[in-house]
C-alpha cells in the first residue's frame, strides 16, 4: 500500500476523524484522479526493498467467562441475543452443567484450575500446558465477585459430546467449556513482519494536494507490506476470541515471502481504489454490553432486561445485528437531556452506587441521603426530584416531539406513530423500519407527494364530530376515528376491522360507523347471559360469556335475531375456526432451525401467528410481522421458549390440596 510520496505521508483512513475532516501536519491527500494518475506511473517504476523488520508475537490467553464477555462472544459468535444467552446459560446452570452465570468475577479455584489442566494436557498434550497455573484479576470498577467465573461445573469437566445437549444448550456450553481450557493454556507465539519497498520513477510525477490544492513533485514513493505468521498456536488451539473488527481478530493472518533488504522486485499491476472513511458503526448487542460495562451502567445482570425494554419499547429495532435507533427514541432522549439532566448523566449511576456503599457501610445516614435526594440538597430545591416531578405540566411534549428537516417539513412522534407534515398541515405516514437518518427532506417530500393509499379520509361522525379515516393495517384494512390532540392518554379510539366486502377506497362513511359500532348486542338469553355478534380477526362470530361460536357470513352480525342465536347455541359445539386453522397449511416456510434441525414454519393461531419446529411453539412478538420474519428471529423465539421449558400442569392432586386448604382456613 503506497505509504508516502516525496518525503510526505500519504493520508490513510486512521487520519480522518468521524467527521470526514484530515486531522494530523504534513499529510499528502490524494483525490481518487491524482492517484490514477500516480498509479498509471508507478506501474513504470522500479522497485526494491528498503527494509524489514520482523518482531516477536505473544499472546496471552483471555482470562474465563463473566457474565458480560459471556454475553458478547455469545452475540458474536453464535449470533445470540443478551436475553437469549442469560435465558440459556440459566438454564444450564439450573441443570448443573455450568457455574452461576451472574458474576463480575475472573476466578477459577484451584479444583476448576486442576481440571482444565488436566483436559489440557489429554486433550492437547503437555507441551500446551504452561508450567505453572494461570491467576486471573478482574479489572472491573466494583466487581461483585462473589461467584467463580463461569465456567464448567463440577470437579472434572465434561466434554461437549460427554454431556448429552443439543442445539442452543450444547453451543454455549462448548463456548464456556472452550473459553475455561483456553484460560489455562500457553501462550501463542509467532512472528510480526514490516516490509518497506521504495519505488523510482522514470520521471519526476506531480500530483495535487486535495485538501490544500498545493501540487507535490517527486520522483520516489514509498510502499509498506505488514503481516503476522504464528509458529505455535498455543491456546489458540482451543479457542479464538471474535470481534467486532473482523479484520483484528488473532486468527487474521497476512502471508508474506521472504524478502531481504535491497533485494529487487517487479510490479504485475498497480491499481488505485477509493477509500471513504465510514461513519461509527450502529451499535449491536454485543457492542452496547460493552459500552454499558464501560460507561458503569447498571449491573452485569441488568444488560440483557435493559435491552429487552428498550427493544419492546419501541426506543430501537433490529435490522440484521444492528440496534437502529427510532424517532421516539430521539424524543424521549430530548425529553431526558432538558429536563432529567442529571439523571441521565453517566456518572448518575457509578456516584449512586458510591453513595449507598457509604451507607453500607456506616458512613452515610439512609433517611438523610434520601431527602437530600428527594427535596434537594443543602436547601437547594432546585436540585431536587420533587421540583421536576411537580413540574411536569410545563413541558411542551408537542416541540420535543418535533423534529425539523428544514423548509418548513417537521418529523412528529405522535401517539399512533411517526409522521411527516409540512406547512400547509399536509401529512404522511413514516414507515417504522425507515431509519432516521433514512428520512431526508427529499424523502419526506415524496411521502407528502404520495397518495394516501393506505389512509382515506371517510368522513365526520354527526354524533362525535370526530375524523374517521380507513388504514391499511397489520392484520388488513380497518377504520378508526381521529382523536384530538388534547386528548388524555387514556381516551382510545373506536376502531374496526373492514368486513371482506369492504375496502379502503370504497367503504362509506354509514358503512364505517356500522363498523365501529360493534359489537352489537344481540339480546339476553334465557341463561341471563348477554349475547353479542362482533367481527374479529378470523371472520364473524357470536360471543356468550367465554363461549364463542361462529357465524357464516358477516351480515349476520347485523341481521341475527336473539333465537336464531340461541338456537346456534342450542347446537353441540364444533372445533369451528380452530379446525380450519389446524388444517390450513403454513403460512410461512422459513427453513430449518440451527438448534434442533427441524423445518421451521409460521401457522396462524386462536392467539395470532406463531413459529413451530412441530414440538416447541412460540407466539410472534407485537413487532414481528409474518411477512418480514426470518429463519433467525423465529429461531430465537423458539429458542427463548425452549428455555422457559413448559408451563406447569395442576394436577387433581394439587387442586385436592388446595381444596382442603381452603376449607381449612374456612374453618
Amino acid at each position: 500500500r503506497l505509504a508516502s510520496f516525496d518525503s510526505r505521508r500519504v493520508a490513510s483512513g486512521r487520519d480522518f476523524d468521524s467527521a470526514g475532516k484530515l486531522v494530523g501536519k504534513d499529510l499528502l491527500q490524494l483525490s481518487l484522479a491524482s492517484a490514477e494518475q500516480l498509479a498509471e506511473e508507478l506501474a513504470k517504476a522500479s522497485y526494491a526493498v528498503a527494509g524489514v523488520e520482523a518482531k516477536g508475537y505473544t499472546r496471552r490467553p483471555y482470562p474465563p467467562f463473566r457474565t458480560t464477555t459471556l454475553q458478547q462472544e455469545a452475540g458474536r459468535k453464535l449470533g445470540f441475543s443478551a436475553q437469549r444467552t442469560m435465558s440459556v446459560a440459566q438454564e444450564l446452570y439450573e441443570r448443573g452443567f455450568i457455574t452461576y452465570m451472574r458474576t463480575d468475577s475472573v476466578t477459577l479455584s484451584t479444583t476448576a484450575i486442576a481440571a482444565a489442566r488436566e483436559q489440557v494436557k489429554h486433550l492437547f498434550g503437555g507441551q500446551f500446558l504452561p508450567a505453572g497455573p494461570r491467576v486471573y484479576t478482574s479489572k472491573v470498577k466494583n466487581a461483585q465477585e462473589a461467584h467463580e467465573a463461569i465456567r464448567p461445573a463440577g470437579e472434572s469437566f465434561r466434554t461437549p459430546q460427554q454431556t448429552g445437549l443439543n442445539g442452543d444448550h450444547l453451543r454455549l456450553y462448548e463456548l464456556v467449556w472452550k473459553r475455561t481450557i483456553a484460560s489455562q493454556m500457553k501462550d501463542a507465539e509467532g512472528e510480526t513482519v514490516s516490509v518497506r519497498v521504495g519505488a523510482t520513477l522514470p520521471d519526476r510525477v506531480a500530483v495535487t494536494d486535495a485538501a490544500t490544492g498545493e501540487v507535490v513533485e517527486s520522483g520516489r514513493a514509498g510502499f509498506t507490506a505488514s503481516g503476522r505468521t504464528i509458529t505455535f498456536l498455543g491456546f489458540l488451539k482451543a479457542y479464538v476470541e471474535s470481534t467486532d473488527d473482523d479484520e483484528a481478530g488473532d486468527d487474521a493472518q497476512a502471508r508474506l515471502p521472504q524478502l531481504a533488504t535491497g533485494q529487487h522486485l517487479a510490479a504485475e499491476k498497480v491499481t488505485a481504489s477509493a477509500h471513504e472513511t465510514r461513519p461509527p458503526a450502529r451499535y449491536t448487542e454485543p457492542s452496547l454490553v460493552a459500552k454499558l460495562e464501560e460507561l458503569e451502567i447498571g449491573r452485569p445482570s441488568t444488560y440483557a432486561a435493559i435491552i429487552r425494554t428498550i427493544t419492546s419499547r419501541d426506543y430501537v429495532f433490529k435490522k440484521g445485528s444492528a440496534l437502529v435507533p427510532t424517532w421516539l427514541a430521539f424524543a424521549v432522549t430530548r425529553l431526558l437531556e432538558e429536563h432529567f439532566a442529571k439523571l441521565v448523566d453517566y456518572k448518575f449511576t457509578a456516584d449512586m452506587e458510591e453513595t449507598l456503599d457509604e451507607i453500607a457501610s456506616g458512613d452515610a445516614a439512609r433517611v438523610a441521603v434520601l431527602k437530600d435526594f428527594y427535596f434537594g440538597p443543602h436547601g437547594l430545591p432546585h436540585e431536587g426530584l420533587q421540583k421536576l416531578v411537580t413540574e411536569l405540566g410545563e413541558i411542551d411534549a408537542k416541540a420535543l416531539s418535533t423534529f425539523s428537516l428544514g423548509e418548513g417539513v417537521d418529523v412528529r412522534v405522535g401517539r399512533y406513530g411517526t409522521y411527516v407534515e409540512d406547512a400547509d398541515g399536509r401529512r404522511a405516514n413514516v414507515d417504522p423500519d425507515l431509519p432516521p437518518d433514512g428520512l431526508t427532506l427529499e424523502v419526506a417530500r415524496e411521502l407528502l407527494e404520495r397518495p394516501a393509499a393506505e389512509e382515506r379520509e371517510v368522513g365526520t361522525d354527526p354524533a362525535t364530530g370526530l375524523k374517521i379515516v380507513a388504514k391499511a393495517g397489520r392484520y388488513g384494512p380497518y377504520v378508526t376515528e381521529v382523536l384530538p390532540e388534547d386528548a388524555p392518554k387514556t381516551a382510545k379510539p373506536r376502531t374496526g376491522s373492514l368486513f371482506a366486502s369492504m375496502s379502503i377506497e370504497t367503504v362509506t362513511l354509514e358503512d364505517a360507523l356500522k363498523v365501529l359500532s360493534l359489537p352489537r348486542v344481540v339480546g339476553t338469553a334465557a341463561d341471563g347471559e348477554e349475547i353479542t355478534a362482533q367481527n374479529g380477526r378470523y371472520g364473524p362470530y357470536l360471543k356468550k360469556g367465554t363461549d364463542s361460536r361462529s357465524l357464516t357470513s358477516e351480515e349476520q352480525i347485523f341481521d341475527i335475531t336473539l333465537e336464531e342465536s340461541e338456537a346456534i347455541y342450542a347446537q353441540p359445539k364444533t372445533r369451528g375456526r380452530g379446525a380450519a386453522r389446524a388444517a390450513a397449511g403454513p403460512l410461512k416456510e422459513l427453513g430449518a432451525d440451527p438448534a434442533s434441525g427441524k423445518p421451521v414454519v409460521v401457522k396462524d393461531g386462536r392467539f395470532g401467528p406463531y413459529v413451530t419446529d412441530g414440538e416447541t411453539n412460540a407466539t410472534l412478538r407485537r413487532t414481528d410481522s409474518v411477512e418480514e420474519i426470518t429463519l433467525e428471529r423465529a429461531a430465537e423465539l423458539l429458542a427463548e421458549k425452549r428455555a422457559k421449558g413448559p408451563a406447569p400442569k395442576r394436577t387433581s392432586t394439587s387442586r385436592r390440596t388446595a381444596s382442603r386448604k381452603t376449607t381449612t382456613r374456612k374453618k
